[in-house]
């Protein structure tokens, strides 16, 4: 005989939810045997496994403090540009009145370091000149000596007006002296506070070649968008920059301006901390607000710069004051500690389930473990493809969604026993308990992501942690009370165990208050009076307040005609 469709609808469910336990199993060994970038375990967050601090001072141009709205507007750009990163769970907060604490999880390499101390404001100067970073000369006698510092007798004042922020008259026989003079390795002043309406010494950041620039014609506050992608033509990996309308407009200007221009007065530099990020040369006249930047980019280069110079606009410049490997400020302790925890709420939630659903509590305990193993392996690929660290707030958000769990597990058997207290058999029971269920269980679950997701949103950083495990916990039990719960009560129905109402099964018709003999068949019961007393208790006490009320008014009729009956 072939099996029943339930059955066969049973095991096709389970089928795929062993298919997506292997794949999940296969992406996380993807991530670790072939591109060694997962693990096996979770990555951790600062608060417990320690990371890396980095305290930058804020710089004005007066030396005064800065004020509170800048700080805070420096902490929103820091914290973008180190999630831009793909580092999860970072701390950026304001110390004393100038200082911003950057804390990161685990070891922070050089390009994140690099994203987070290159906080100065996003400046495009042109570029009046281009040369070798040598600060040393050979003289007549083949002796390497250090260019001599420039005399101060030496003009300093352009001999006429510039005309333009491209003007090579900027350049003066001082300025053209200190050019030579300048050393990369050891810059006589910070370049990040020099004035934005004269012309800056300085060098690339990348290649220490050093320029002369003009002033600044735009800075980041005018770009609004920065990504990268490869060109359709060429297949280079490039940056594309979108502007404002005020950047789109004087950024055409400048467009006009050098293109066409002899070298390097066709080239324009971006600036973050008094560095030249990028040089490049005018190629065309863009008029739409939207260049691109090409070169020897590789995807990672090129999405490290469109990130600087995304988050590039920040309010103030910053002076790294220290950069350190930090413990953990919670520890290993604090874990072992929020993990016993959530081993004794499993704990009490199979005693609980085993004392009150018999045999039906090792549904719970297994979709539990099923639920385990989901969530392990899908906070080891997010941690590998998203960045998602662990923190404390995390761990309680997982122990929290075990009593949601469990909570859809009663609702799903509650409706069940009350089908076989309708005197429906247990298969029925199944089928329809789930109909009834589902509904229910959608509504609040629906509920509870929503929650998280205002959660994440609203919430500060220290609580995103909460907020994201307990969305997707909730997700996945959803998933497994459809793939595993369900499919596992249809074949357990009809076994001869839990089909034939077994005592010991947790769906013992009598025991719920109705004796079930065949289809819409009911008996008293006999052999057991103490049973059968207990069993019409459990449905007196399962009745509504309205059948509670028809019973009260049928058992008063009944007495009255009893009364009439005997005066008679």
């Amino acid at each position: 005989m072939a099996p029943s469709t339930p059955v066969r609808h049973a095991w096709r469910v389970l089928t795929g939810l062993l298919a997506i336990t292997g794949v999940l199993f296969g992406i996380n060994a993807l991530g670790v045997y072939v591109y060694n970038a997962s693990s096996w375990s979770p990555e951790l967050a600062l608060d417990l496994q320690g990371g890396t601090q980095i305290i930058l001072q804020a710089q004005t141009t007066d030396g005064a403090a800065p004020d509170a709205e800048q700080l805070q507007q420096a902490v929103t750009i820091i914290r973008q540009r180190v999630d831009a990163s793909g580092v999860g769970e970072a701390d950026v907060a304001t110390e004393g009145g100038r200082n911003i604490v950057v804390q990161i999880p685990g070891q922070a390499d050089d390009a994140t370091r690099e994203r987070i101390q290159s906080s100065a404001q996003l400046q495009l100067r042109p570029v009046l000149f281009a040369g070798s970073p040598a600060t040393t000369f050979v003289g007549e006698d083949g002796q390497s000596t250090p260019y001599p510092m420039p005399d101060p007798s030496l003009p300093a004042t352009p001999t006429a007006s510039p005309t333009n922020a491209s003007d090579p008259a900027y350049i003066t026989p001082a300025l053209q002296a200190q050019f030579l003079a300048y050393d990369c390795a050891n810059p006589p002043s910070n370049p990040a506070q020099a004035p934005t309406d004269q012309p800056l010494i300085t060098c690339g950041l990348n290649d220490g070649q050093k320029y002369i620039l003009g002033p600044v014609e735009l800075d980041g506050t005018d770009i609004t968008d920065a990504t990268n992608g490869q060109e359709q033509n060429t297949g280079r990996w490039a940056v594309n920059l979108a502007f404002n309308d005020q950047g789109t407009q004087t950024f055409g200007e400048i467009s006009q301006r050098l293109y066409g221009a002899q070298a390097p007065l066709n080239q324009f530099a971006f600036v973050l901390d008094g560095s030249v990020l990028s040089a490049p040369s005018m190629n065309g006249i863009i008029l739409d607000g939207r260049p691109s930047i090409t070169g020897s980019f590789t995807q990672e280069s090129s999405k490290a710069l469109a990130d600087q110079l995304k988050y590039g606009a920040l309010p103030l410049s910053f002076q790294v004051v220290s950069s350190d490997t930090v413990s953990a400020t919670l520890g290993s302790q604090q874990l072992q500690v929020g993990f016993i925890a959530g081993l004794i709420g499993l704990g009490l939630v199979a005693i609980y389930s085993l004392i009150v659903y018999r045999a039906l509590g090792t549904v719970i305990i297994a979709s539990l473990a099923v639920m385990a193993v989901l969530t392990y392996l899908a906070l080891c690929i997010l941690a590998w493809r998203a960045g998602f660290r662990l923190s404390l707030a995390g761990v309680a958000g997982l122990i929290v969604t075990i009593g949601f769990t469990a909570d859809s597990f009663i609702v799903y058997f509650e409706r069940i026993r009350d089908e076989l207290r309708d005197g429906k058999s247990i298969t029925a029971a199944v089928e329809d308990g789930w109909s009834r269920a589902k509904r229910t269980i959608y509504i609040s679950k629906s509920i509870n992501v929503l929650a998280a997701v205002v959660l994440y949103i609203l919430a500060d950083a220290t609580v995103k942690g909460f907020a994201f495990t307990l969305g997707l916990t909730t997700a996945i039990d959803v998933l497994i009370f459809i793939l595993f719960t369900h499919p596992v009560m249809q074949l357990l129905a009809r076994t001869r165990f839990f089909g034939s109402g077994h005592p010991l099964s947790g769906m013992d018709p009598n025991a719920l208050g109705a004796v079930y003999r065949g289809r819409a068949q009911f008996r008293t019961p006999v052999a057991d009076a103490g049973r059968a007393k207990r069993s019409r208790g459990e449905a007196a006490r399962r009745q509504t307040i309205a059948e509670r009320k028809q019973a009260e008014l049928a058992a008063a009729r009944g007495d009255s005609r009893s009364t009439k009956g005997g005066d008679d």
